[in-house]
């Protein structure tokens, strides 16, 4: 378990899991609304080269971003308002993956469909208004997580 003790620290992971990852990964971000998931995925994005604070993908459920704007093309994805996880084949998350880093913000909605080496991380709240984060590591993150 890792403390986030406030905003700026779970951006500092961002940043610090920003030097990790690899296209083909995919980051599953777990937890309650305004525990974390998106200010970690911005503090990814703005480590690999977004100059503007990333906006949270809920309407567009798909936020792309590439080269030059990134220096790895990432693809943020917010599942909340899918109600059904056939409704995430029309996506084409599948494609995405090959050649992206993957970030989903309520993978919970994929059902089944998660894939079994995604790194998954789950937000909690602590009664001090911190957060707490556990992580599943795949064997594709060992040695890679946690990042320093």
């Amino acid at each position: 378990m890792i403390r986030l003790d406030d905003e700026a620290a779970t951006l500092a992971l961002g940043a610090a899991m920003a030097k990790r990852v690899r296209a083909g990964d995919v980051i599953a971000l777990s937890g309650d609304l305004g525990t974390g998931k998106t200010t970690l995925a911005r503090g990814l994005l703005a480590a690999l080269g977004l100059d503007e604070e990333a906006p949270s993908p809920s309407f567009a459920i798909v936020q792309p971003y590439e080269p030059p704007e990134v220096s790895i093309p990432v693809a943020h994805v917010d599942l909340y308002r899918l109600d059904d996880p056939e409704d995430a084949l029309e996506l084409g998350l599948d494609d995405m993956r090959g050649d992206s880093v993957l970030l989903i913000e309520w993978p919970e909605r994929l059902g089944d469909a998660l894939w079994p080496d995604a790194l998954r991380l789950a937000f909690e709240r602590t009664a001090d208004g911190a957060r707490v984060l556990t992580a599943t590591v795949p064997s594709s993150w060992e040695g890679r997580w946690p990042p320093t």
